[in-house]
């Protein structure tokens, strides 16, 4: 899917004119005169870069740039102004501008702008990446076990990240399967783009609907303007759909064809929107007995599970309760609970953990509350 540049211009023929040069170098354009209007598509639509006049009734370019970095920091905000001084680049580039042009610029330095400021928005995505996955909180770092269970899921794990293939994670609950989801992005082609994780069980249809696939303005009561779904946000990234097995039958056969076409519909629009989403899922039901009783689309079943990942419960991983054990100890004992009792060890490895992982998490996080010394 194409980058996407949104122009703001009070005057409709400079607007018209930038769209266009834009488009011929392969942008996606949205376009606003008024800057308000403007401020509400940065929120709903999310563009990868903004481009606006500076001096424009009501609200001017300056404040749009301000507000516009509140909703997205990343942002990238090329101005256009009709008085290009030194002092006002200096000026714009201090609030946070990525670039300015002058109100006659070429074409030419149109297209050098807008490349350039695009870009950046890449690397930035792309560092943050990687200092999310130096800091732990993505990719394998966060993902704790020595067992042979762990060891045969993180092989699979490695090369099913490597393929474009739709994932199933299967597992009971509180065993990590977003953890897991995660560090298939991380470890993927599309790391660099977003991860946009989507609980199917917590919202009703028509809200999950709305939340997926997006909505246009007046689609509903209550939808006073127009947003887009989550599919269209993960477009390049990836798709989590965490307790897939209770999405309605309905919407199954809407997130079929979406993931058969590489398209959709917001809710209440004509309009198809192509969209480039991997999908991983995810559940704790058996989907095969599901399709058998008709709770789950069998042609959907088969284009989410291209690559199935089974996670094992807590209590079939020897030897990874006392790894995580510890590790959660490190996290909430801090300076003053600093390790364990054996008793205290053995009683976590006897116990059976119905819970699995978010169990032994939340008593951990527990003892170390509650310890009257530097003991659990």
């Amino acid at each position: 899917m194409a980058q996407r540049v949104l122009v703001v211009d009070d005057e409709p023929d400079m607007v018209e004119n930038c769209a266009r040069i834009l488009k011929r170098a392969g942008l996606q354009c949205l376009t606003a005169t008024d800057p308000r209007r403007a401020l509400a598509l940065v929120e709903t639509e999310r563009p990868d870069l903004l481009l606006t006049d500076v001096k424009m009734p009501g609200m001017d370019g300056m404040e749009l740039l301000r507000r516009a970095r509140e909703v997205d920091p990343a942002l990238p905000v090329v101005l256009i102004t009709a008085f290009a001084t030194i002092e006002s680049a200096v000026a714009a580039i201090k609030d946070g501008a990525f670039d300015y042009l002058p109100k006659n610029f070429s074409v030419e330095q149109l297209r050098v702008a807008v490349e350039r400021g695009l870009r950046q928005r890449e690397l930035q995505l792309e560092n943050r990446n990687l200092r999310d996955q130096l800091q732990g909180t993505l990719g394998f770092e966060n993902i704790l076990g020595r067992s042979p269970a762990m060891a045969k899921v993180f092989e699979l794990v490695r090369k099913a990240a490597r393929s474009e293939a739709n994932i199933l994670v299967i597992g009971e609950s509180g065993t990590g399967k977003e953890l897991i989801a995660r560090a298939i992005h991380a470890n993927s082609p599309r790391a660099a783009q977003p991860f946009v994780p989507v609980d199917c069980a917590s919202l009703p249809e028509q809200l999950l609907e709305s939340e997926l696939f997006g909505h246009e303005k007046g689609a509903f009561t209550g939808a006073v303007k127009g947003k887009r779904g989550l599919m269209e946000v993960a477009d390049r990234g990836t798709l989590f759909l965490d307790e897939i097995a209770e999405m309605p039958v309905a919407l199954q056969v809407k997130l079929l064809r979406a993931l058969q076409e590489r398209q959709l519909r917001r809710v209440g629009g004509t309009a198809t929107i192509d969209v480039d989403a991997r999908v991983v899922s995810a559940t704790n039901r058996d989907l095969r007995a599901a399709v058998a009783k008709g709770q789950f689309r069998e042609e959907l079943y088969y284009r989410v599970n291209v690559i199935e990942i089974p996670l094992p419960p807590l209590r079939d991983r020897a030897g990874d309760v006392r790894l995580l054990a510890h590790a959660f100890l490190k996290r909430y004992g801090g300076e003053r609970v600093r390790a364990f009792e054996e008793a205290a060890l053995e009683t976590l490895e006897a116990w059976a953990w119905p819970g699995n992982v978010r169990e032994l998490q939340n008593v951990v996080e527990r003892a170390c509350a509650l310890a009257d010394g530097d003991r659990v």
